[in-house]
């Protein structure tokens, strides 16, 4: 897949036009403490690469484990951080392409994100990252989350 010629296109963690669509994911929760010029940076610290449509109308953001994360967490690999799709195209094509993203910034990795069942409104929470070939393979340390992968 040549990535030029594909939905996403790369940006800078904090840039105005993805934290708008960050705002409205069901994981956002505003900062009350922290950098007095406001929150624009959202996806923390460690690697990280962060999609957004051409239209603006999805955002992706993966973030590399870091020693820390991986340690609390138990779950190696990439994950997605945040992702949310209020445009037109499939949200399982946008995945996809994603994850060809992620892979050619860190070959062979293991992608993996977290869904909160209690706050999707699908009968079948992730069903979208299902279709886009990704597996349910556990719940995460407290058992509220489900943990999807994609396996390289």
């Amino acid at each position: 897949m040549n990535l030029l010629s594909g939905w996403w296109i790369p940006v800078h963690d904090g840039d105005p036009r993805a934290l708008a669509l960050f705002k409205r994911h069901y994981s956002y929760r505003k900062r009350t403490s922290g950098n007095p010029r406001g929150n624009t940076l959202f996806i923390g610290p460690g690697e990280k690469l962060v999609l957004l449509t051409q239209d603006c109308r999805a955002l992706f953001a993966w973030q590399h484990s870091t020693i820390e994360r991986l340690a609390r967490e138990k779950q190696e690999g990439v994950r997605c951080s945040v992702f949310r799709n209020e445009g037109p195209v499939l949200s399982s094509e946008l995945i996809r392409e994603a994850c060809v993203w992620a892979w050619q910034r860190w070959p062979g990795q293991r992608l993996y994100t977290y869904v909160n069942d209690r706050k999707i409104k699908s009968v079948n929470p992730g069903y979208c990252f299902k279709m886009a070939d990704w597996q349910y393979c556990d719940r995460n340390k407290d058992g509220r989350l489900s943990v999807l992968e994609k396996l390289p």
